[in-house]
């Protein structure tokens, strides 16, 4: 079966879209075929794989309103083995209606449990930076939620708010649901990422991904050209880092994973106070 990973963070830019993009890329390279949907209203996503999102006839809002299935509303992108799930601003009504129809946070999963899962081995999931309809109902279809941050204080602090959305979601609508801590856009010469780069380690441990993607000016670029950066700049450091990031979730069990008590035997409240006061 198509394994399910949401990539969402309140906090907006941590390279939320670029990493649904790149690894995308990355999955569809090692000869997965993935897809991608793009719940976020502000559509990068479709944009970035060089679909206009005002020009679109069918999207992601069709699914979700169950006009359109998974697979009548995706089309093939430029990229082998990537197709997506478009989208465009509709979503952002479509937030709002989406509170008044009831068991609204399953209809993105009863439209995947209804897709033929032979067709894609990952469907990777872009969510808004907000907690909402559109963001729970992909949460809710997801075996595993990808959390990008920077190790910078306040998306280090943001992360609180994503461990409490997860144990919401574990108990109202999806108990199987793990997640993965991703640091991104690091910068190995900056003293503070480093220090909280430490921290999360310590706090997260198994929960936070090895991979570690750090700053390149050619990832900030490959949207602009329509492509995930292991397609437009195949030889960067950007691109091999996000080709690690496939091999390290290819090979991840998707296990649950309760949010991580530090070693000192502190508990899950003080961990968490932890990482909101990092320096």
């Amino acid at each position: 079966m198509a394994r399910v990973i949401a990539v969402a963070s309140n906090k907006g830019g941590v390279a939320k879209t670029t990493t649904c993009l790149s690894l995308g890329g990355s999955l569809a390279e090692a000869g997965q075929l993935a897809l991608l949907i793009d719940l976020d209203p502000q559509a990068h996503l479709t944009s970035s794989l060089g679909v206009e999102p005002t020009t679109l006839r069918r999207t992601v809002c069709d699914v979700l309103l169950g006009q359109k299935s998974i697979v009548a509303a995706s089309q093939e992108s430029a990229v082998k083995n990537l197709d997506i799930v478009p989208a465009n601003r509709e979503l952002v009504v479509l937030d709002k209606v989406l509170y008044n129809r009831p068991g609204y946070e399953y209809r993105l999963k009863a439209s995947l449990d209804q897709m033929y899962h032979e067709l894609y081995d990952t469907v990777l999931v872009d969510c808004p930076p907000s907690f909402g309809a559109l963001t729970i109902n992909a949460l809710t279809a997801a075996d595993l939620l990808i959390i990008p941050v920077q190790c910078e204080y306040y998306a280090a602090r943001s992360l609180r708010q994503m461990l409490d959305m997860v144990s919401r979601i574990r108990q109202s609508s999806n108990a199987r649901l793990s997640y993965r801590v991703l640091v991104t856009m690091f910068d190995m010469r900056n003293k503070v990422h480093r220090l909280i780069l430490m921290h999360l380690r310590a706090r997260f441990r198994a929960a936070l991904l090895q991979t570690v993607i750090q700053v390149d000016t050619r990832l900030r670029e490959s949207p602009a050209f329509g492509m995930p950066v292991t397609h437009y700049a195949p030889r960067t450091r950007a691109a091999a880092q996000y080709r690690e990031l496939a091999r390290e979730l290819i090979a991840d069990q998707p296990i649950a994973l309760a949010i991580q008590a530090p070693p000192s035997g502190e508990n899950t409240v003080t961990a968490r106070k932890t990482i909101t006061s990092l320096p």
